[in-house]
């Protein structure tokens, strides 16, 4: 069987109220000129990539006029339908029209719509729904509008015990607290609840020299890229995978940082060293769209990234339990160790707030050096 070279992959839209089909895909004249052939198509300017009016028969068609020309990634799409979706317009309208035995309480429109005009993250919209549905069908004999402050006690109450985490406790009371306070726009003050006390750990955090061991020791170029940036420019692992190659700045050495978390932009440094790297795996592996792709050209998947790390620590000889977020953990803390200004480090961090970022001055051992040990 011959090897397919060409991938679309296809996605769920929604354009003027209509559920549609997207395919998205490199440019190729030969997808291009099937494309044309399509009933209806037509390009998406703000999702970039050509759609056509979802329905059995313009599926079936997608599927027979692409068999044996292109792989179709249906990640996205069919696997798990609308819920797999990262159009957040798609995802509400799909959590809308679920059906369910008449004994089950969905949430309401009202909620639904709230999420989307604050245009939550899909992961938020998930976990509120999830959260606020849970709370709804624990008291499934009472109607929404007679829930008041007993029904939410006794709801947490129960939580606790049932042993769920201190962060999913916290999750139910944002998804109540939402409804009660942004939805219905109640006061606040009647739906106050002791939270669980956030358990103050300390970031772990590797040395300079455990890094570049890590990388030193990992002998596939693309792989010590990877452990390269999400040190040496503090990335979240999500981040790493979405970078694009525009977005590499080698004459200002920056990396612009598109809609992380909270959709917030921001620049970050980029290495000397690192963009030297870079610039060889470019000319080794030709990434098209995405810094790191897989093996069809989409974005590098978080999971492979977490194993490149853990084997790196592995080759290393570190015996701590390795993961992409202690990388960035050791940026700001070699950072603020070398004396930058916690200001800085918490905007190449994109930090909210100063008192997230102070977190470092606990683990930072600059000041240990000038305290003499008693023993000693």
């Amino acid at each position: 069987m011959e090897k397919l070279t060409k991938m679309i992959s296809l996605r769920h839209l929604e354009v003027d109220g209509k559920r549609m089909i997207g395919l998205k895909f490199y440019p190729d004249k030969v997808i291009q000129a099937l494309v044309k052939t399509l009933p209806g198509v037509k390009w998406h300017k703000k999702r970039q990539m050509v759609c056509l009016l979802n329905t059995t028969e313009n599926y079936n068609q997608v599927l027979n006029t692409f068999r044996g020309v292109a792989w179709l990634d249906m990640r996205y799409f069919s696997k798990k339908g609308w819920m797999g979706c990262d159009d957040p317009s798609v995802v509400i309208k799909g959590y809308k029209s679920r059906t369910f035995a008449a004994s089950y309480k969905k949430c309401p429109d009202s909620f639904l719509d709230e999420l989307e005009a604050r245009k939550y993250a899909i992961s938020t919209v998930r976990t509120y729904v999830s959260c606020f549905e849970s709370f709804l069908n624990f008291h499934s004999t009472i109607p929404i509008h007679k829930l008041s402050e007993v029904e939410i006690k006794s709801f947490i109450h129960s939580l606790i015990q049932n042993s769920k985490s201190d962060s999913s406790i916290n999750q139910h009371i944002n998804a109540i607290k939402f409804y009660f306070e942004i939805v219905n726009k109640m006061p606040n003050r009647f739906y106050e609840f002791p939270r669980p006390a956030k358990a103050e750990k300390l970031p772990c955090v590797l040395s300079k020299q455990e890094i570049e061991l890590m990388i030193s020791r990992t002998h596939n170029l693309k792989h010590q890229c990877i452990i390269s940036l999400l040190y040496s420019a503090g990335l979240r692992r999500s981040e790493l995978v979405n970078l694009r190659l525009e977005d590499i700045d080698s004459k200002r050495m920056s990396i612009l940082i598109k809609g992380a978390k909270g959709n917030k932009d921001r620049l970050t440094l980029l290495s000397d060293k690192v963009l030297t790297k870079m610039r060889l795996y470019y000319s080794a592996y030709k990434p098209k769209r995405y810094l790191f792709e897989g093996y069809k050209g989409e974005p590098y998947h978080a999971t492979s990234v977490a194993k490149v790390v853990k084997k790196a620590a592995i080759e290393a000889g570190i015996r701590k339990k390795v993961n992409p977020h202690m990388l960035r953990h050791s940026f700001a803390t070699h950072l603020l160790e070398a004396g930058t200004d916690l200001r800085y480090i918490q905007t190449l961090l994109g930090h909210n707030s100063s008192r997230t970022t102070e977190i470092y001055t606990h683990v930072a051992t600059n000041i240990f050096k000038s305290i003499k040990n008693p023993l000693d």
